[in-house]
C-alpha cells in the first residue's frame, strides 16, 4: 500500500538568498526522487510573487513511510537551511 504525501516548503521570511533557495528546493527534490516515491506533482509560487513556496505531491510506500528516512532527511534539510517548518501532510487519496 502507498500513502499520498503533500510536502510544502517556503521562504516567505526571506532568510534564504535566491541561490540558497534554489539549492534547498533541489536537495529536497533529490531526496524525494531518491526515495523512489511515485511523484505526481511539483510546483512553486509565481516568479513575481513576494514570497517563495514549492510543493510536491507523491506516493510513498508503507515501507519507506515506516522507516521515516525521507521524513528525517526533509527535517535535516529544513534545519540546515534555517527554515522554521516544512508542511508534511499524509493521507489516503480517494477518487471521486
Amino acid at each position: 500500500m502507498k500513502t499520498t504525501v503533500t510536502l510544502q516548503i517556503g521562504n516567505s521570511d526571506d532568510k534564504l538568498t535566491q541561490s540558497e533557495w534554489s539549492t534547498f528546493v533541489d536537495l529536497v527534490d533529490k531526496a524525494i526522487r531518491h526515495s523512489r516515491s511515485q511523484l505526481h506533482f511539483t510546483g512553486g509560487s509565481y516568479p513575481d510573487a513576494p514570497w517563495q513556496n514549492f510543493c510536491w505531491v507523491f506516493l510513498l510506500s508503507d515501507e519507506e513511510r515506516e522507516s521515516g528516512t525521507l521524513y528525517r532527511m526533509i527535517h535535516d534539510l529544513r534545519k540546515q537551511f534555517k527554515q522554521d517548518s516544512a508542511a508534511w501532510t499524509e493521507g489516503k487519496t480517494l477518487f471521486v
